[in-house]
């Protein structure tokens, strides 16, 4: 029956996750272990975000409302007056968004290295994934952005990036927007993180989407809640596209009552600022300037995966950089945890 399954998934491939942290923790005799792999937020989601889930779970014999308008009117509320569309996290849109727009056997564009998902959900899709390679510090050439994108209906890039943590210029992602055709899927996950601000773009750009997460900043990955900023005419073909009710009930109430909790979202970017600042300062391997919550470290002369074993054994769990396509083998990636885990973390690394 193998013969009915689709070649592109017989072989290598699919996202690869980081090592659970209960493995970890049993197969070196730890009680925790320090969980820096998955760019997650250590804090629990917002108390308003928990009572909203709470209250919707009362409900949950009734489909969810399928244009999530009590989370979109909060997105107004938090952003400003914009178009918003949702999806179950930000590999929920994204898929969405490649629906929409590829047709099988077209070309989407991806900047590189970068999150291995944009390709995944490309090809998932039947679509040709055609990588344009940032430059050697990470930084995009924006002409040859534009070039790779030349009759291309939709192309991704990261701001700041998945793994580097480096952010775009505004100018330039504005170059890009001017000459390419297609849709540019700008994905801003870790931009709560950053001093930059993309959204005024949206005023002034008819082919840009800005995908967002509420699972870094506002501390709910386990909800999977995704959303993005799209132009007005793309709305209705993204949702008609879009899988119906993909987004549960308790997801969207939790998201509403996180983007109310505004107190939790500045402690949590003041804590992550102040821990990249220790890190920059006091990893004695280099480590890449980032805008986002994690760290990209070249750990040079180990491999990304001996780094991660070594580290593993010293119950710090962190992200070997080799499964980014377009990157070497010699990189980890490390998100700002608990002030616990982040000594626990240096410590480590400082005897690696």
């Amino acid at each position: 029956m193998r013969r009915l399954v689709r070649a592109c998934y017989t072989g290598t491939g699919g996202y690869s996750y980081a090592k659970k942290a209960d493995d970890v923790a049993r197969e070196h005799g730890f009680d925790r272990v320090a969980r820096l792999a998955s760019n997650e937020n250590p804090r629990p989601p917002s108390p308003a975000a928990l009572e909203a889930a709470e209250a919707a779970l009362r409900e949950g014999n009734r489909y969810p409302d399928e244009r999530a308008s009590a989370l979109v009117e909060a997105l107004r509320r938090y952003h400003g007056d914009y178009r918003f569309v949702t999806g179950a996290g930000m590999d929920g849109v994204i898929e969405t968004v490649i629906r929409t727009v590829v047709e099988p056997g077209e070309a989407v564009v991806v900047s590189t290295p970068t999150f291995s998902f944009y390709g995944i959900a490309a090809a998932a899709h039947g679509a040709r994934v055609v990588n344009a390679p940032r430059r050697e510090d990470f930084s995009v050439d924006p002409a040859g952005f534009v070039e790779a994108c030349r009759g291309v209906k939709l192309a991704f890039l990261c701001s700041p990036n998945n793994p580097t943590g480096n952010s775009v210029p505004i100018e330039d992602v504005e170059a890009i927007l001017e000459g390419m055709d297609g849709l540019l899927f700008l994905d801003n996950a870790y931009v709560d993180f950053a001093d930059i601000d993309y959204r005024p773009l949206m005023r002034r750009y008819e082919n840009l989407v800005l995908g967002r997460t509420m699972s870094k900043i506002f501390a709910l990955a386990g909800f999977r809640v995704g959303y993005a900023f799209v132009p007005a005419w793309f709305e209705p073909f993204y949702q008609r596209a879009a899988t119906p009710f993909a987004l549960n009930s308790v997801s969207m109430a939790a998201g509403a009552g996180a983007l109310a909790d505004t107190e939790q979202v500045r402690e949590t970017r003041d804590h992550v600022r102040e821990w990249r600042r220790r890190f920059l300062e006091e990893v004695p391997f280099k480590v890449y300037p980032s805008d986002a919550n994690f760290v990209m470290i070249d750990v040079g002369p180990h491999t990304g995966d001996e780094a991660v074993a070594r580290l593993a054994a010293k119950g710090v769990l962190v992200r070997s950089c080799t499964s980014f396509p377009g990157l070497g083998s010699h990189y980890i990636r490390v998100c700002i945890g608990e002030d616990w885990e982040n000594i626990r973390f240096l410590e480590a690394i400082k005897n690696l």
